[in-house]
């Protein structure tokens, strides 16, 4: 394994376990002026890119893909478009933790299937197994089984108050 592409496909772990746990050392930095849930979507869009780019680097691409990549990268998705379309931005980037009000969805896929986000990131991860070697798909797949287990337990007086003036 390429310890820059593992590095690469983990690096946005401790930034998200930081977030979760911390979330008032990451208001705090933000500042009154700047909404945290968005710094946080933009810092983790650079983080993505560089996860693909680590991915891209030990890639080896073929068309047309097999099959089976259609329906799981679809689903897959799917799934991460549906959340964000019924979170939005605040709800998806941990708006929650941050101290936002973030109204409770029950509309599918939640209630059905539980952390719809990462089941439809790893879905789409799965589909791209003839392209990437196993390990960096395992070692991705392993980031989000990390903070879903995190994600798992939330103590509310933990969540960030607004920043001090």
């Amino acid at each position: 394994m390429g310890i820059a592409a593992g590095i690469g496909v983990l690096l946005p772990f401790p930034f998200y376990y930081w977030l979760w746990t911390y979330p008032q050392t990451w208001v705090n930095l933000c500042g009154i002026k700047r909404d945290p849930s968005k710094v946080m979507a933009n810092v983790s869009h650079i983080l993505k890119l560089l996860q693909f780019l680590s991915l891209f680097s030990v890639s080896t691409l073929t068309w047309p893909p097999p099959l089976f990549f259609w329906p799981l990268f679809g689903f897959g998705q799917f799934l991460n478009f549906r959340v964000f379309q019924l979170l939005g931005e605040a709800g998806t980037y941990y708006g929650v933790r941050f101290g936002k009000n973030i109204p409770w969805v029950t509309a599918f896929p939640f209630g059905v299937i539980r952390d719809p986000q990462y089941v439809g990131s790893i879905m789409s991860l799965l589909a791209c197994i003839s392209w990437v070697p196993f390990q960096y798909i395992l070692l991705w797949i392993l980031g989000y089984a990390f903070m879903m287990k995190v994600e798992s337990t939330e103590d509310p007086a933990t969540r960030a108050q607004p920043p001090l003036m």
